[in-house]
């Protein structure tokens, strides 16, 4: 066992009852802190708050469970108690998307905490809450043709531009909303249809999600499998690739994906290593992209997950490298320790 650290582990996480407890990345990395001899508890939204007089003491739960390899074979809450968050307190923000207004007033507490009491905060709530995770892919230098926004007349440019690009023939368009995880909404629109159609289809997803639509070219290397990838301080932790059912174009695991493990191509880790290196010292160290045709298509940063699967792929529990990553990266960052 590892030596008892000087942090304190504080995971902010969802109800226990919206979780698939065998597989969640958060009770994942809690059970290796706590099989680390880590200082650790569980802090729930009931009992979340920022009080700008008094320091906050939190009711956290204790818990305990067992591994069977990298997937979690039990997890029993325990007792609660009460710690005061100070200097060497690191909260978690391990509350899943969608990200709305929910989310954004738990970001604007947690940085408050963070300012006001010192604690560190990982993801850090301002990288969370600047950086949207398919936007900071849609920057990059070779990043996949990509329109966002509400206006009809942009698009149309964007279908328009698509159209006559010769040199790189589209199989179709794909609709999607711009804040939402897991495969929600996103539409695979056919080549063959009109403008007229597809204007359609794009209004009603601005007013089915509330807002703009992101429109893409339907990538067809996606049948091969999309990689998943995650990243601390720019290091690799484990790459899988997640294969759609027979069929289907979503390659999401909790709707069919098969997956196994892979090594990044060279190119590809160097870019995922340079921007989650960029990514740390903006307070946003975990990182989980998802990569298709060697390009990056997102940056999960909000709650990255799927780090139970890729253990398991890898065939090494990596909650626990995680540990580790986590105590060096907070060292690293300050001297308040």
């Amino acid at each position: 066992m590892t030596a008892l650290s000087s942090f304190d582990h504080v995971l902010f996480i969802d109800p226990l009852e919206k979780l698939v407890f065998k597989k969640d990345s958060s009770l994942q990395l809690a059970l290796a802190l706590k099989k680390s001899n880590r200082k650790v508890g569980l802090l729930f939204e009931e009992d979340f708050y920022f009080s700008n007089k008094e320091e906050p003491l939190f009711k956290i739960y204790d818990f305990d469970g067992e591994f069977e390899g990298s997937y979690l074979k039990s997890f029993d809450l325990g007792n609660s108690y009460e710690i005061t968050l100070h200097k060497r307190t690191i909260v978690h923000m391990r509350i899943d998307p969608p990200f709305d207004t929910r989310y954004l007033r738990y970001l604007w507490i947690l940085r408050s905490l963070k300012e006001k009491w010192g604690i560190t905060v990982l993801n850090d709530p301002e990288g969370i809450a600047v950086h949207n995770e398919k936007m900071v892919s849609y920057e990059l230098e070779d990043a996949v043709p990509t329109y966002v926004g509400s206006s009809l007349s942009g698009f149309k440019k964007f279908f328009d531009r698509l159209n006559l690009d010769q040199e790189n023939p589209y199989e179709g368009l794909i609709l999607k909303p711009i804040d939402l995880f897991q495969g929600i909404g996103v539409e695979k629109v056919s080549k063959e249809l009109a403008f007229d159609e597809v204007a359609k289809l794009f209004e009603k997803k601005k007013v089915d999600y509330h807002g703009p639509v992101v429109a893409q070219p339907f990538l067809t290397e996606v049948y091969n499998g999309e990689l998943r990838s995650l990243y601390f301080d720019g290091k690799e932790l484990g790459t899988i690739i997640k294969t759609p059912p027979e069929g289907e174009f979503l390659a999401n695991i909790a709707q069919g994906a098969k997956y196994h493990a892979v090594k990044l191509e060279d190119d590809v880790a160097k870019r995922c290593e340079a921007m989650s290196l960029e990514f740390s010292k903006r307070g946003v160290p975990w990182i989980a992209y998802d990569i298709l045709g060697g390009k990056i298509q997102e940056a999960n940063l909000t709650c990255p997950g799927l780090l139970v699967e890729v253990s398991h792929a890898v065939g090494k529990n990596l909650a626990f490298d995680l540990v580790e990553h986590i105590e060096n990266y907070c060292q690293k960052i300050t001297d308040k320790f």
